[in-house]
Protein backbone atom coordinates (compact mmCIF):
# COMPACT_ATOMS: atom_id res chain seq x y z
CA UNK A 1 0.00 0.00 0.00
CA UNK A 2 2.49 2.66 1.23
CA UNK A 3 4.44 1.56 -2.80
CA UNK A 4 1.32 2.98 -4.38
CA UNK A 5 0.81 5.84 -1.95
CA UNK A 6 4.05 7.00 -2.99
CA UNK A 7 4.79 6.79 -6.75
CA UNK A 8 1.21 6.43 -7.88
CA UNK A 9 0.80 10.58 -8.01
CA UNK A 10 3.77 10.34 -10.14
CA UNK A 11 2.38 7.16 -12.46
CA UNK A 12 -1.03 9.25 -12.39
CA UNK A 13 0.54 12.31 -13.80
CA UNK A 14 2.40 10.40 -16.74
CA UNK A 15 -1.01 8.53 -17.62
CA UNK A 16 -2.56 12.04 -17.91
CA UNK A 17 0.16 12.98 -20.64
CA UNK A 18 -1.45 10.23 -22.65
CA UNK A 19 -4.94 11.16 -22.58
CA UNK A 20 -7.11 12.69 -24.79
CA UNK A 21 -8.28 16.76 -24.56
CA UNK A 22 -11.29 17.03 -22.07
CA UNK A 23 -9.92 13.35 -20.30
CA UNK A 24 -6.61 14.54 -19.28
CA UNK A 25 -7.97 15.17 -15.61
CA UNK A 26 -9.46 12.12 -15.16
CA UNK A 27 -6.64 9.64 -14.35
CA UNK A 28 -5.42 12.21 -11.44
CA UNK A 29 -8.64 12.85 -10.46
CA UNK A 30 -9.15 9.13 -10.18
CA UNK A 31 -6.06 8.28 -8.72
CA UNK A 32 -6.34 11.33 -6.01
CA UNK A 33 -9.48 9.63 -4.99
CA UNK A 34 -8.13 5.56 -4.71
CA UNK A 35 -5.17 7.34 -2.91
CA UNK A 36 -7.52 8.97 -0.41
CA UNK A 37 -9.13 6.30 0.15
CA UNK A 38 -6.22 3.94 0.72
CA UNK A 39 -4.89 6.59 3.09
CA UNK A 40 -7.79 6.80 5.41
CA UNK A 41 -7.60 3.09 5.23
CA UNK A 42 -3.86 3.42 6.56
CA UNK A 43 -5.23 5.99 9.49
CA UNK A 44 -7.98 3.94 10.45
CA UNK A 45 -5.18 0.42 10.85
CA UNK A 46 -2.52 1.97 12.16
CA UNK A 47 -1.60 0.83 15.84
CA UNK A 48 -0.39 4.29 17.67
CA UNK A 49 1.40 1.77 19.92
CA UNK A 50 3.15 -0.18 16.98
CA UNK A 51 6.08 2.35 16.17
CA UNK A 52 7.19 2.35 12.70
CA UNK A 53 4.61 0.42 10.41
CA UNK A 54 4.04 -0.47 6.70
CA UNK A 55 7.73 -0.38 6.63
CA UNK A 56 9.85 -1.31 3.25
CA UNK A 57 13.67 -2.12 3.45
CA UNK A 58 16.04 -2.87 0.33
CA UNK A 59 19.46 -2.76 -0.49
CA UNK A 60 19.59 0.39 -3.38
CA UNK A 61 23.28 1.41 -2.93
CA UNK A 62 24.60 -1.01 -1.05
CA UNK A 63 28.40 0.27 -1.82
CA UNK A 64 27.59 4.02 -0.35
CA UNK A 65 25.02 2.25 2.18
CA UNK A 66 22.10 3.91 0.73
CA UNK A 67 19.07 2.00 1.45
CA UNK A 68 15.20 1.97 0.33
CA UNK A 69 13.20 2.56 3.41
CA UNK A 70 9.83 3.94 3.96
CA UNK A 71 7.53 4.10 6.64
CA UNK A 72 5.19 5.65 8.81
CA UNK A 73 4.53 6.21 12.37
CA UNK A 74 2.15 8.91 14.24
CA UNK A 75 3.89 11.56 13.32
CA UNK A 76 4.20 10.97 9.75
CA UNK A 77 1.16 9.45 9.37
CA UNK A 78 -1.26 12.41 8.81
CA UNK A 79 0.50 14.32 6.96
CA UNK A 80 0.36 11.93 4.60
CA UNK A 81 -3.26 12.38 5.04
CA UNK A 82 -2.96 15.88 4.73
CA UNK A 83 -0.81 15.85 1.72
CA UNK A 84 -3.37 13.15 -0.38
CA UNK A 85 -6.27 15.34 0.83
CA UNK A 86 -5.06 18.84 -0.05
CA UNK A 87 -3.43 17.62 -3.24
CA UNK A 88 -6.70 15.74 -4.48
CA UNK A 89 -8.73 19.09 -3.83
CA UNK A 90 -6.07 21.28 -6.14
CA UNK A 91 -6.19 18.58 -8.74
CA UNK A 92 -10.27 18.69 -8.73
CA UNK A 93 -9.75 22.34 -8.74
CA UNK A 94 -7.55 22.14 -11.92
CA UNK A 95 -10.06 19.95 -13.23
CA UNK A 96 -12.81 22.37 -12.99
CA UNK A 97 -10.79 25.22 -14.61
CA UNK A 98 -8.44 23.72 -16.69
CA UNK A 99 -4.54 25.68 -16.87
CA UNK A 100 -2.89 26.42 -20.49
CA UNK A 101 -0.85 22.96 -21.05
CA UNK A 102 -2.46 20.96 -18.80
CA UNK A 103 -0.92 17.38 -19.30
CA UNK A 104 2.12 19.07 -18.13
CA UNK A 105 0.59 20.63 -15.39
CA UNK A 106 -0.66 17.46 -14.11
CA UNK A 107 2.68 15.64 -15.05
CA UNK A 108 4.52 18.42 -11.91
CA UNK A 109 1.43 18.50 -9.79
CA UNK A 110 2.04 14.59 -9.40
CA UNK A 111 5.66 14.42 -9.25
CA UNK A 112 5.58 17.09 -6.21
CA UNK A 113 2.94 15.15 -4.24
CA UNK A 114 5.68 12.11 -4.96
CA UNK A 115 8.47 13.92 -4.02
CA UNK A 116 6.34 15.40 -0.83
CA UNK A 117 5.34 12.05 0.03
CA UNK A 118 8.51 10.74 -0.20
CA UNK A 119 9.90 13.34 2.60
CA UNK A 120 7.53 12.09 5.00
CA UNK A 121 7.84 8.52 4.18
CA UNK A 122 11.81 7.73 3.82
CA UNK A 123 13.56 6.61 6.92
CA UNK A 124 16.85 6.74 5.45
CA UNK A 125 18.83 10.18 5.75
CA UNK A 126 20.37 10.40 1.87
CA UNK A 127 16.39 8.77 0.98
CA UNK A 128 15.64 11.92 2.58
CA UNK A 129 17.21 14.12 0.88
CA UNK A 130 16.65 13.23 -2.34
CA UNK A 131 13.09 13.38 -2.08
CA UNK A 132 13.45 16.81 -0.32
CA UNK A 133 15.64 18.00 -3.29
CA UNK A 134 13.17 16.88 -5.71
CA UNK A 135 10.28 19.05 -4.51
CA UNK A 136 12.36 22.10 -6.18
CA UNK A 137 11.90 20.89 -9.56
CA UNK A 138 7.94 20.31 -10.29
CA UNK A 139 7.53 23.75 -8.53
CA UNK A 140 9.89 25.35 -10.17
CA UNK A 141 8.17 25.22 -13.69
CA UNK A 142 4.22 24.56 -11.98
CA UNK A 143 5.55 28.61 -10.61
CA UNK A 144 7.52 29.73 -13.54
CA UNK A 145 5.40 28.35 -16.38
CA UNK A 146 1.99 28.98 -14.75
CA UNK A 147 2.83 32.38 -12.33
CA UNK A 148 1.75 35.55 -13.14
CA UNK A 149 3.49 38.26 -13.15
CA UNK A 150 2.94 40.85 -10.31
CA UNK A 151 2.56 44.55 -10.97
CA UNK A 152 3.89 46.82 -8.68
CA UNK A 153 1.83 48.98 -6.45
CA UNK A 154 4.00 52.34 -7.63
CA UNK A 155 3.69 54.48 -11.23
CA UNK A 156 3.60 52.38 -13.89
CA UNK A 157 3.72 49.16 -12.23
CA UNK A 158 6.69 50.02 -10.39
CA UNK A 159 7.56 47.58 -7.50
CA UNK A 160 6.24 44.82 -9.74
CA UNK A 161 7.57 41.43 -10.29
CA UNK A 162 8.23 38.42 -12.90
CA UNK A 163 7.17 35.07 -12.23
CA UNK A 164 10.49 33.81 -13.81
CA UNK A 165 12.50 36.17 -11.79
CA UNK A 166 10.71 35.02 -8.36
CA UNK A 167 10.67 31.72 -9.22
CA UNK A 168 14.67 32.16 -9.45
CA UNK A 169 14.58 33.69 -6.31
CA UNK A 170 12.94 30.71 -4.66
CA UNK A 171 14.88 28.33 -5.99
CA UNK A 172 18.48 30.08 -5.38
CA UNK A 173 17.48 30.17 -1.67
CA UNK A 174 15.79 26.52 -1.40
CA UNK A 175 18.98 25.28 -3.45
CA UNK A 176 21.80 26.93 -1.00
CA UNK A 177 19.98 25.15 1.90
CA UNK A 178 19.16 21.51 0.34
CA UNK A 179 23.15 21.40 -0.78
CA UNK A 180 24.13 22.66 3.16
CA UNK A 181 21.88 19.89 4.03
CA UNK A 182 23.02 17.16 1.24
CA UNK A 183 26.68 18.19 2.34
CA UNK A 184 25.44 17.42 6.11
CA UNK A 185 23.99 14.26 5.44
CA UNK A 186 27.03 12.77 3.71
CA UNK A 187 29.20 13.70 6.42
CA UNK A 188 26.91 11.97 9.25
CA UNK A 189 26.77 8.94 6.97
CA UNK A 190 30.73 8.81 6.51
CA UNK A 191 31.40 9.63 10.02
CA UNK A 192 28.84 7.65 11.21
CA UNK A 193 30.20 4.42 9.51
CA UNK A 194 33.22 1.72 10.00
CA UNK A 195 34.18 1.89 6.31
CA UNK A 196 30.89 1.61 4.32
CA UNK A 197 28.84 4.92 5.36
CA UNK A 198 25.42 4.89 7.38
CA UNK A 199 22.42 6.64 6.23
CA UNK A 200 19.49 4.51 8.52
CA UNK A 201 17.84 7.03 10.85
CA UNK A 202 17.03 4.58 13.13
CA UNK A 203 21.04 3.44 13.62
CA UNK A 204 22.30 6.93 13.33
CA UNK A 205 19.78 8.25 16.63
CA UNK A 206 21.07 4.75 17.77
CA UNK A 207 24.85 5.69 17.56
CA UNK A 208 24.61 9.70 17.51
CA UNK A 209 28.25 11.27 16.63
CA UNK A 210 30.16 13.55 18.60
CA UNK A 211 29.44 16.99 19.90
CA UNK A 212 31.47 18.93 17.91
CA UNK A 213 30.07 17.01 14.80
CA UNK A 214 26.40 17.37 16.06
CA UNK A 215 27.17 21.31 15.99
CA UNK A 216 28.22 22.24 11.93
CA UNK A 217 25.67 19.87 10.73
CA UNK A 218 23.11 20.88 12.91
CA UNK A 219 23.33 24.29 11.64
CA UNK A 220 23.38 22.80 8.12
CA UNK A 221 20.29 21.21 8.09
CA UNK A 222 18.85 23.88 10.33
CA UNK A 223 19.46 26.66 7.44
CA UNK A 224 17.67 24.10 4.75
CA UNK A 225 14.73 23.42 7.20
CA UNK A 226 14.17 27.16 7.78
CA UNK A 227 14.42 28.09 4.24
CA UNK A 228 11.73 25.70 3.36
CA UNK A 229 9.21 26.62 5.69
CA UNK A 230 10.37 30.07 5.55
CA UNK A 231 11.10 31.44 8.83
CA UNK A 232 12.83 34.90 9.25
CA UNK A 233 15.30 36.41 8.55
CA UNK A 234 15.60 33.33 5.58
CA UNK A 235 12.25 34.16 4.48
CA UNK A 236 13.22 36.49 1.24
CA UNK A 237 11.98 34.32 -1.30
CA UNK A 238 8.41 34.08 -0.33
CA UNK A 239 6.37 37.64 -0.94
CA UNK A 240 7.90 37.48 -4.93
CA UNK A 241 7.28 33.62 -4.97
CA UNK A 242 3.67 34.30 -3.15
CA UNK A 243 2.98 37.44 -5.52
CA UNK A 244 3.00 35.86 -8.76
CA UNK A 245 2.55 31.77 -8.16
CA UNK A 246 -0.42 29.72 -9.73
CA UNK A 247 -2.54 29.59 -6.41
CA UNK A 248 -3.79 26.11 -6.78
CA UNK A 249 -0.12 25.31 -6.97
CA UNK A 250 0.65 28.03 -4.51
CA UNK A 251 -2.05 26.41 -2.02
CA UNK A 252 -0.79 23.13 -1.80
CA UNK A 253 3.09 24.64 -1.52
CA UNK A 254 2.02 26.71 1.32
CA UNK A 255 -0.07 24.23 2.87
CA UNK A 256 2.09 21.15 2.74
CA UNK A 257 5.79 21.77 1.64
CA UNK A 258 6.32 24.34 4.50
CA UNK A 259 5.57 20.95 6.89
CA UNK A 260 8.46 19.35 5.60
CA UNK A 261 10.72 21.73 7.25
CA UNK A 262 9.21 21.72 10.49
CA UNK A 263 8.98 17.31 10.59
CA UNK A 264 12.53 17.43 9.33
CA UNK A 265 13.49 18.68 12.51
CA UNK A 266 11.16 16.34 14.46
CA UNK A 267 12.53 13.28 11.76
CA UNK A 268 15.94 14.32 11.81
CA UNK A 269 17.60 16.82 13.56
CA UNK A 270 16.07 16.00 17.45
CA UNK A 271 16.96 12.38 17.24
CA UNK A 272 20.03 12.38 14.81
CA UNK A 273 21.46 15.55 16.44
CA UNK A 274 20.81 15.91 20.06
CA UNK A 275 23.80 17.17 21.70
CA UNK A 276 23.55 20.19 19.16
CA UNK A 277 19.60 19.95 19.74
CA UNK A 278 20.18 21.11 23.11
CA UNK A 279 22.80 23.65 22.62
CA UNK A 280 21.54 25.39 19.98
CA UNK A 281 17.62 25.20 21.43
CA UNK A 282 17.66 28.97 22.69
CA UNK A 283 18.71 30.07 19.69
CA UNK A 284 16.15 28.52 17.47
CA UNK A 285 13.37 29.46 19.71
CA UNK A 286 14.89 32.88 19.10
CA UNK A 287 14.22 32.40 15.82
CA UNK A 288 10.74 30.92 16.06
CA UNK A 289 9.56 33.98 18.24
CA UNK A 290 10.97 36.70 15.63
CA UNK A 291 9.14 34.61 13.22
CA UNK A 292 6.07 35.00 14.96
CA UNK A 293 6.24 38.44 15.92
CA UNK A 294 7.55 39.77 12.20
CA UNK A 295 4.79 37.56 10.65
CA UNK A 296 1.85 38.97 12.25
CA UNK A 297 3.20 42.61 12.21
CA UNK A 298 3.52 41.76 7.85
CA UNK A 299 0.34 40.07 7.89
CA UNK A 300 -1.45 43.10 9.36
CA UNK A 301 0.53 45.58 7.47
CA UNK A 302 -0.09 44.01 4.24
CA UNK A 303 -2.95 44.85 1.43
CA UNK A 304 -2.26 41.91 -0.92
CA UNK A 305 -4.36 38.94 0.16
CA UNK A 306 -1.46 36.22 -0.97
CA UNK A 307 1.01 38.05 1.19
CA UNK A 308 -1.38 38.11 4.43
CA UNK A 309 -1.95 34.80 3.80
CA UNK A 310 2.07 34.05 3.44
CA UNK A 311 2.88 36.24 6.16
CA UNK A 312 0.48 34.69 8.53
CA UNK A 313 2.27 31.21 7.89
CA UNK A 314 5.44 32.52 8.35
CA UNK A 315 3.92 33.46 12.02
CA UNK A 316 2.12 30.05 12.45
CA UNK A 317 5.54 28.03 11.53
CA UNK A 318 6.63 29.73 14.05
CA UNK A 319 4.40 28.59 16.36
CA UNK A 320 4.97 25.21 15.38
CA UNK A 321 8.86 25.27 15.83
CA UNK A 322 8.38 26.69 19.16
CA UNK A 323 6.52 23.61 20.16
CA UNK A 324 9.26 21.64 18.43
CA UNK A 325 12.29 22.95 20.15
CA UNK A 326 10.46 23.44 23.77
CA UNK A 327 11.93 19.33 23.98
CA UNK A 328 8.61 18.53 25.97
CA UNK A 329 5.90 15.88 24.56
CA UNK A 330 3.08 18.62 25.22
CA UNK A 331 4.84 21.13 22.43
CA UNK A 332 5.89 18.67 20.47
CA UNK A 333 2.10 16.98 19.89
CA UNK A 334 1.08 20.58 19.97
CA UNK A 335 3.33 21.25 17.13
CA UNK A 336 2.13 17.48 14.76
CA UNK A 337 -1.73 19.18 15.50
CA UNK A 338 -0.53 22.74 14.18
CA UNK A 339 1.00 21.08 11.32
CA UNK A 340 -2.50 19.64 9.96
CA UNK A 341 -4.19 22.36 11.08
CA UNK A 342 -2.17 25.00 9.75
CA UNK A 343 -2.68 23.12 6.38
CA UNK A 344 -6.29 22.39 6.36
CA UNK A 345 -6.51 26.20 7.11
CA UNK A 346 -4.25 27.80 4.73
CA UNK A 347 -5.07 25.95 1.48
CA UNK A 348 -9.28 26.75 1.72
CA UNK A 349 -8.01 30.43 2.48
CA UNK A 350 -5.70 30.58 -0.72
CA UNK A 351 -8.45 28.89 -2.36
CA UNK A 352 -11.11 31.39 -1.75
CA UNK A 353 -8.63 34.26 -2.28
CA UNK A 354 -8.93 33.03 -6.15
CA UNK A 355 -12.59 33.43 -5.92
CA UNK A 356 -12.67 36.67 -4.25
CA UNK A 357 -9.47 38.29 -6.69
CA UNK A 358 -11.95 37.61 -9.84
CA UNK A 359 -14.88 39.32 -8.33
CA UNK A 360 -12.37 42.44 -7.57
CA UNK A 361 -9.97 41.81 -10.13
CA UNK A 362 -7.44 41.90 -7.90
CA UNK A 363 -5.58 40.79 -5.16
CA UNK A 364 -6.00 43.77 -3.22
CA UNK A 365 -8.26 43.90 -0.28
CA UNK A 366 -8.26 47.59 -0.67
CA UNK A 367 -9.95 47.22 -3.81
CA UNK A 368 -12.98 44.61 -2.42
CA UNK A 369 -15.71 45.11 0.33
CA UNK A 370 -19.63 44.06 0.81
CA UNK A 371 -18.93 40.79 -1.49
CA UNK A 372 -20.71 39.01 0.98
CA UNK A 373 -23.90 41.04 0.29
CA UNK A 374 -25.07 38.14 -2.59
CA UNK A 375 -22.67 35.55 -1.24
CA UNK A 376 -23.87 33.99 2.28
CA UNK A 377 -22.24 30.22 1.01
CA UNK A 378 -19.06 32.06 0.56
CA UNK A 379 -18.98 34.03 3.35
CA UNK A 380 -19.94 31.34 5.58
CA UNK A 381 -17.06 29.36 4.47
CA UNK A 382 -14.64 32.24 4.42
CA UNK A 383 -15.86 32.64 8.15
CA UNK A 384 -15.13 29.65 9.81
CA UNK A 385 -11.56 29.30 7.88
CA UNK A 386 -10.44 33.02 9.55
CA UNK A 387 -12.18 31.50 13.09
CA UNK A 388 -9.84 28.27 12.51
CA UNK A 389 -6.57 30.81 11.70
CA UNK A 390 -7.24 32.86 14.23
CA UNK A 391 -7.30 29.98 16.52
CA UNK A 392 -10.50 30.68 18.57
CA UNK A 393 -11.01 28.87 21.50
CA UNK A 394 -13.08 25.49 20.49
CA UNK A 395 -10.82 24.86 17.29
CA UNK A 396 -7.90 22.55 17.06
CA UNK A 397 -5.58 25.54 15.85
CA UNK A 398 -6.74 26.44 19.61
CA UNK A 399 -5.70 23.14 21.15
CA UNK A 400 -2.51 22.70 19.36
CA UNK A 401 -1.61 26.51 20.41
CA UNK A 402 -2.63 25.91 23.61
CA UNK A 403 -0.35 22.55 23.89
CA UNK A 404 2.62 23.81 22.34
CA UNK A 405 2.45 26.94 24.79
CA UNK A 406 1.90 24.77 28.05
CA UNK A 407 5.08 22.64 26.71
CA UNK A 408 7.09 26.20 26.04
CA UNK A 409 5.96 27.45 29.72
CA UNK A 410 7.29 24.26 31.52
CA UNK A 411 10.33 24.46 29.71
CA UNK A 412 11.19 28.43 28.76
CA UNK A 413 8.72 30.63 30.74
CA UNK A 414 9.65 34.22 29.31
CA UNK A 415 9.55 32.67 25.34
CA UNK A 416 6.13 31.55 26.21
CA UNK A 417 4.85 34.87 27.58
CA UNK A 418 5.98 36.80 24.38
CA UNK A 419 4.79 34.58 22.14
CA UNK A 420 1.02 34.83 23.30
CA UNK A 421 1.57 38.42 21.53
CA UNK A 422 1.58 36.57 18.39
CA UNK A 423 -2.25 35.10 19.47
CA UNK A 424 -3.47 38.45 19.62
CA UNK A 425 -1.93 39.95 16.75
CA UNK A 426 -3.06 36.61 14.25
CA UNK A 427 -7.28 37.69 15.72
CA UNK A 428 -6.07 41.42 14.27
CA UNK A 429 -4.95 40.24 10.77
CA UNK A 430 -7.26 37.39 10.09
CA UNK A 431 -10.31 39.34 11.21
CA UNK A 432 -8.46 42.30 9.11
CA UNK A 433 -8.83 40.43 5.55
CA UNK A 434 -12.40 38.73 6.53
CA UNK A 435 -13.77 41.90 7.23
CA UNK A 436 -12.41 44.03 4.47
CA UNK A 437 -13.06 41.30 1.64
CA UNK A 438 -16.80 40.51 3.04
CA UNK A 439 -18.10 43.77 4.44
CA UNK A 440 -17.40 47.18 4.57
CA UNK A 441 -18.94 49.41 1.56
CA UNK A 442 -18.75 47.75 -1.96
CA UNK A 443 -16.63 49.60 -4.29
CA UNK A 444 -17.87 50.82 -7.71
CA UNK A 445 -17.09 47.38 -10.18
CA UNK A 446 -16.84 44.80 -7.84
CA UNK A 447 -19.41 42.15 -9.13
CA UNK A 448 -20.69 40.36 -5.91
CA UNK A 449 -21.69 36.99 -6.60
CA UNK A 450 -22.10 33.58 -5.03
CA UNK A 451 -19.28 30.82 -5.26
CA UNK A 452 -19.71 28.75 -8.29
CA UNK A 453 -20.96 25.28 -6.61
CA UNK A 454 -18.04 23.16 -7.90
CA UNK A 455 -15.57 25.18 -6.01
CA UNK A 456 -17.79 25.56 -3.09
CA UNK A 457 -18.35 21.76 -2.97
CA UNK A 458 -13.99 21.60 -2.98
CA UNK A 459 -13.99 24.36 -0.41
CA UNK A 460 -16.57 23.32 1.94
CA UNK A 461 -14.76 19.60 1.75
CA UNK A 462 -12.09 21.06 3.12
CA UNK A 463 -13.95 23.43 5.75
CA UNK A 464 -15.49 20.17 6.47
CA UNK A 465 -11.93 18.59 7.37
CA UNK A 466 -11.24 21.82 9.77
CA UNK A 467 -14.69 21.09 11.67
CA UNK A 468 -14.24 17.62 12.23
CA UNK A 469 -10.99 18.10 14.10
CA UNK A 470 -11.89 20.92 16.01
CA UNK A 471 -14.42 18.04 17.40
CA UNK A 472 -12.11 15.49 18.07
CA UNK A 473 -8.11 16.67 17.69
CA UNK A 474 -7.21 13.90 19.87
CA UNK A 475 -7.35 12.29 16.45
CA UNK A 476 -4.50 13.48 16.01
CA UNK A 477 -2.76 13.44 19.24
CA UNK A 478 -3.50 10.09 20.71
CA UNK A 479 -1.83 8.75 17.56
CA UNK A 480 1.03 10.57 17.70
CA UNK A 481 1.90 10.84 21.15
CA UNK A 482 4.21 7.66 21.27
CA UNK A 483 6.32 8.82 18.16
CA UNK A 484 6.79 11.89 19.41
CA UNK A 485 7.89 10.65 22.94
CA UNK A 486 10.31 8.36 20.71
CA UNK A 487 12.01 11.31 18.91
CA UNK A 488 12.39 13.24 22.32
CA UNK A 489 13.98 10.30 23.84
CA UNK A 490 17.65 11.45 23.24
CA UNK A 491 17.38 15.10 23.69
CA UNK A 492 15.29 14.52 27.08
CA UNK A 493 17.98 11.96 28.21
CA UNK A 494 20.73 14.12 27.68
CA UNK A 495 19.16 16.91 29.33
CA UNK A 496 18.58 15.01 32.40
CA UNK A 497 22.57 13.78 32.44
CA UNK A 498 23.41 17.58 32.14
CA UNK A 499 21.43 18.46 34.97
CA UNK A 500 22.59 15.83 37.27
Amino acid sequence: MIQILLWGPLAAGLAACLMPGRAVAAIPVLGGIVRLAATIVLVAGFDASAGLQHTVDESWIPDLGVRYQLGVDGISVFLVLLTTVLWLAATLWAATRPPERPRTWFLMLGLAETATLGAFLAQDLLLFVLFFDLMLIPFYFLFGSWGKDSPGAGPGGEGGVTAQAATIKMIVYTLVGSLLMLAGAIATGVMAGDGTPVFSMQELAANPLGQGSQDWIFCFFAAAFLVKMPAFPLHGWMPDAYRVAPLPALAVFSAVLSKVGAYGFLRVVLPIYPDATTRFQEAILVIALASILYGSVMAFTQTNARLVAGYSSVAQLGFITLGIFSLRPDGADGAVLQMVNHGLVVAPLLLIVIVLAEMARSDDITKMGGLATRAPVLAALFLVITMALLAMPGSANFVGEFYILNGLFQEKVVFALIATAGIAMAAFYALRLYQGAMHNRKPDGIESREIPWREGAIVGGLVACIVALALYPGLVLSRGEDSVDTQLTGVTARDEVAQR
